[in-house]
């Protein structure tokens, strides 16, 4: 699909936008995860029919929209609200009132379902690829999300890598290090990283496109008495994921129109997991951050377990969702099986 960039202005900040098909074509919003933008959407569009109406926004503080600050206390509505508001832009969707099939990729899906819940009838299906537990990141204990301390440790900014958002900051393109975002985007976003192909380098570059900053990524982060240490703070974006912020399983359950969901994922995936490798928790298990306290006190987030529980119950109270997982795939489907990644998004549209 041949695409163009284009400005939409509204709720105070500038937001670029990847379009592409003709804009009468059936409507598709693609909402992109964290350390990434739209551009990483671009495998996909290849494998999808030019008969299709793609809005693919940057997220604010990804690619090139504005770097405008998150207020991590209203969960992910800041990027919801952001997303909200280009669904009546004049222009961009060819109907008004246009109600589009949300594809969304792990963070991305937390920022989805936040749209579902706020605005259930602007949303004809939706693709969740990978996503974040309707729990958020870190911090619970069970399939129902029960927090695993008052004070929501180990979650937040505070569980961000230092030298990997230095290396952000820097625009570090290097593979000297194993955390590098070369070697994260090559080891965490993909199960075999030959899946880039030729576009790693634009993949990097989306990646690199993450502004750092207390009021962006990661935010900022609080002091704990609870291991590890560290909880959430206030601002950016590890905390607008955080349990205490953002937690939407019962408004998603309870919407009062519920379109169709599929549910997409990898079965190696390393970041959304029930052994998540960013969850301090699990690394805590394996010793690899010290004096974890144990399984009764700090287990590690079931994170695929939560999400199916909901999606459970979103069909238990008149919806429908199926669960599509691909072998030897790893966080990003849509980049490692496009045709069948495509495939599956087609099934929503007919």
């Amino acid at each position: 699909m041949e695409t163009e960039q284009v400005n939409i202005t509204a709720r105070g900040i500038t937001q670029n936008v990847l379009v592409a098909g003709p804009a009468d074509g059936s409507p598709v919003l693609l909402i992109h995860g964290n350390c990434s933008s739209a551009d990483f959407w671009i495998p996909l569009l290849r494998h999808l029919p030019p008969t299709l109406r793609v809005v693919a926004p940057d997220l604010r503080g990804y690619g090139t929209t504005e770097t405008a600050p998150l207020d991590a206390t209203r969960g992910l509505r800041d990027f919801s609200d952001d997303v909200a508001a280009l669904l009546d832009a004049p222009g961009l969707f060819g109907t008004p009132g246009a109600r589009p099939v949300v594809v969304a990729h792990s963070m991305g899906a937390g920022v989805a379902m936040q749209l579902l819940v706020d605005h259930p009838d602007r949303i004809r299906a939706l693709l969740l690829e990978s996503p974040l537990s309707p729990y958020g990141f870190g911090g619970t204990r069970d399939l129902d999300g029960t927090p695993t301390s008052a004070d929501f440790a180990g979650t937040g900014a505070g569980t961000a890598n230092a030298d990997f958002v230095a290396r952000i900051a820097a625009k570090d393109r290097g593979e000297d290090a194993p955390t590098s975002p070369c070697n994260v985007m090559r080891t965490a976003y993909v199960a075999d990283p030959a899946a880039f192909g030729d576009d790693e380098d634009l993949l990097l570059d989306s990646m690199l496109s993450t502004a750092i900053g207390e009021a962006n990524y990661p935010g900022d982060s609080t002091t704990t008495e609870t291991w590890p240490g560290v909880g959430p703070g206030g601002r950016g974006v590890l905390n607008t994921m955080a349990p205490n912020h953002f937690r939407v399983a019962d408004e998603l359950v309870a919407v009062p129109v519920k379109p169709p969901i599929t549910w997409v994922r990898g079965d190696t995936d390393v970041i959304v997991s029930d052994t998540s490798l960013f969850d301090l928790a699990y690394l805590g298990s394996l010793g690899l951050v010290p004096g974890w306290p144990g399984a009764d006190a700090c287990p590690p987030q079931p994170m695929v377990g939560q999400t199916r529980a909901v999606l459970d119950r979103y069909a238990a109270a008149g919806g429908t969702y199926r669960e599509v997982v691909y072998p030897e795939c790893g966080h990003s489907p849509h980049v490692e099986r496009p045709a069948d990644f495509a495939a599956a998004l087609l099934d929503l549209i007919l």
